[in-house]
C-alpha cells in the first residue's frame, strides 16, 4: 500500500492535479497504452464523461476498476 501521489494534468488547457495511489496511475497508463493515447488525454476523456457530483480522482479510480473487470 502506498500514499496517493499528486500529478498535474492539463484538461482543455486548464492545469489541475489529481491524487491517486500508484496502482491507479499504473492502471491509467495501461488503459492509455491499450487505446494508443496519452494518460493526459485519457484523464481528460474521463473528466468529460463524469457526472459533476463525482470528483475526478474518484472517476479515475472507478474507470480503472471497470477496466480491470472488463479484462477478466
Amino acid at each position: 500500500m502506498d500514499a496517493p501521489a499528486k500529478r498535474s494534468v492539463s484538461i482543455d488547457g486548464h492545469r489541475t492535479s489529481v491524487s491517486l495511489e500508484n496502482a491507479f496511475w499504473r492502471g491509467l497508463d495501461r488503459a492509455a497504452r491499450a487505446r494508443s493515447t496519452t494518460r493526459a488525454a485519457l484523464i481528460a476523456a474521463i473528466d468529460h464523461a463524469r457526472p459533476p457530483e463525482v470528483g475526478l480522482a474518484t472517476a479515475c479510480r472507478l474507470f480503472v476498476l471497470a477496466e480491470q473487470r472488463r479484462d477478466r
